[in-house]
């Protein structure tokens, strides 16, 4: 699939970027699920990919479009010019991350922390739009702290609209970043649609994605009468095949897959790719412990994977296993 030009990008169903989670080989199986739905790197800094191994930390399969790459950071300049990389690297889009609670990114001056500092946030989105032609959106919370007014959250998301944003994905809960750890800010503060809706409204010339909460097809449709598009997080990862029938009910396209077991035929050749390049199996086979999430010896499959993908020289036969279980 071709890279789509600035404004084409569909967003009506997208899977959150997740540290530790969203690397490329979820990727490419999660697309392997649906054609449609846009996915999303994990969040990459402006140290890693200027001072790092930036080859490594923008690698992507052509097969993943439409795929977007977020970064942390706060330095103009610097998120400037990693947006170029990722462009330049074939990124669909680059998405300013303002929502991600942990200590180690408040430290660093990124993730919700900067939705104390709109007049920043807005500099560094008009640094990226002007350093790239592909679309740069902003991820990030209803508030902060005690910075949890709608006034504030609106001044956010005025001030950084003016710099261009068109696009913002709203994770409707605020994040305590005294006190709560990130599992807690996923779960502990309230979701408040209410307050993404009243975005949506006050400003309809903007795309507003709804995330946090959303686990089921039918509120992935019920969202949509009122948003631009919904993300999805951590059910995409525990159960993936809740996006097996994303592109039929959403994207009115045929599924790619029929079963469960098709996909990992298709995965296989992923694997064997990776094996041949001496990718561990673990690495690359943890992304589909939940496929057969509510099926059947399900456990079975789970138990197989995570006893024996991680064993030194673990090859393809673990993965064929695994699936006899569940055959």
């Amino acid at each position: 699939m071709d890279s789509p030009a600035e404004g084409v990008l569909d967003r009506r169903v997208s899977v959150a970027p997740m540290m530790d989670w969203t690397d490329r080989h979820c990727r490419f199986f999660l697309r392997l699920l649906s054609r449609r739905t846009l996915l999303y790197t994990e969040m990459v800094t402006t140290g890693a990919l200027l001072r790092g191994d930036a080859a490594r930390h923008l690698r992507f399969d052509p097969a993943e479009h439409p795929v977007a790459l977020q970064l942390g950071g706060s330095d103009p300049v610097a998120l400037a010019a990693s947006a170029r990389l990722g462009a330049d690297a074939g990124y669909d889009e680059i998405n300013l991350n303002c929502g991600c609670p942990s200590d180690r990114v408040t430290v660093g001056r990124f993730g919700a922390c900067l939705m104390a500092e709109p007049e920043l946030v807005a500099e560094c989105v008009a640094a990226m739009r002007a350093a790239v032609s592909i679309p740069v959106t902003v991820k990030t919370r209803i508030g902060i702290d005690d910075l949890d007014s709608y006034e504030h959250l609106t001044r956010f998301i005025s001030t950084v609209a003016d710099a261009g944003c068109q696009s913002f994905v709203i994770h409707a809960r605020k994040a305590w970043l005294k006190g709560l750890s990130p599992k807690e800010n996923r779960e502990v503060p309230p979701l408040r649609y209410e307050v993404a809706a009243a975005i949506k409204r006050d400003f309809p010339a903007l795309a507003v994605v709804l995330n946090g909460g959303i686990t089921t097809l039918a509120q992935v449709q019920q969202h949509l009468e009122g948003f631009d598009g919904v993300m999805i997080g951590r059910e995409a990862y525990g159960n993936p095949w809740l996006l097996a029938r994303i592109d039929s009910s959403v994207f009115d396209v045929a599924d790619p897959a029929a079963t469960r077991a098709e996909v990992i035929a298709r995965y296989r050749e992923h694997v064997e790719r990776g094996l041949a390049e001496g990718q561990p199996l673990s690495r690359m086979m943890r992304h589909t412990l939940g496929l057969f999430h509510g099926e059947p010896r399900a456990r079975s499959w789970r138990r197989t994977l995570s006893e024996n993908a991680p064993r030194e020289g673990a090859g393809i036969e673990v993965v064929d296993a695994a699936l006899a279980e569940v055959a």
